[in-house]
């Protein structure tokens, strides 16, 4: 648009010296070369003013084409985001482990506590799916975020600030193999809680669906680290 209007400029400015160079009466023949050189002028101005709008939709045109894959390459940002984060429903193939309380009979002077499913229990079968690549956990329909919590409460366990209780199914989205074979291996803390008759069960299974994290999530002292910044 500038190189047109700098060509539109340099014309008139001739035509303009031109028509001051001229006598002030000039002959027929003149007047006819004027008119003949002002409709080429007309003609061309005509013909660069369709340039210019040709031009300015091909800029909208390509405009609105990046801007519609931005959007894209963002929007398909957000929703991984929101997977990694736990926020939105998530399905696939994994495995579902339900413990339960050992079924054993308390004999005079046993502990209790060593045939109950704790939440140490929990917090160990879960780190070690973490550990074997699980994408998605929930436990008794409680997805697992970073900031969740496995923990005691007197004689019940929470998640998420939510009271659970036995049995305890835990839903895991990733290989199936690769996450049973890391439950079952020699020494994993399955095979340890076995011994005291914790009951377990692994499944797995080509299509479960983990709800999305129901909590709030607020950051009142963490902020995030602007580009460039050095840590200080």
């Amino acid at each position: 648009m500038a190189v047109v209007c700098l060509v539109l400029g340099i014309l008139l400015a001739l035509q303009f010296r031109s028509n001051e160079k001229s006598p002030r009466y000039v002959s027929t023949d003149r007047w006819a070369e004027i008119t003949v050189q002002m409709e080429n002028l007309k003609r061309e101005r005509d013909y660069l003013a369709e340039e210019v709008l040709s031009l300015r939709e091909k800029l909208e045109e390509t405009a609105a084409s990046q801007e519609g894959e931005a959007v894209k390459a963002l929007r398909e940002e957000l929703v991984k985001a929101n997977m990694a984060a736990g926020l939105v429903p998530v399905r696939g193939k994994g495995v579902i482990v339900t413990l339960n309380d050992s079924p054993h009979a308390l004999q005079p002077g046993e502990d209790p506590n060593n045939y109950l499913v704790h939440d140490e229990d929990l917090l160990k079968v879960v780190n070690e799916l973490w550990a074997a690549g699980a994408e998605a956990i929930s436990i008794n329909e409680h997805r697992l975020v970073a900031n969740s919590e496995i923990r005691c409460a007197g004689t019940t366990i929470l998640v998420n600030v939510n009271k659970i209780a036995p049995p305890f199914v835990i839903k895991a989205i990733g290989d199936p193999q690769v996450l049973e074979s890391s439950l079952r291996i020699t020494g994993g803390w399955l095979s340890y809680i076995e011994n005291f008759g914790i009951q377990y069960q692994i499944q797995p299974s080509d299509s479960i669906e983990i709800p999305a994290y129901k909590g709030s999530i607020k950051f009142q002292y963490a902020e995030p680290v602007k580009s460039g910044t050095g840590n200080t």
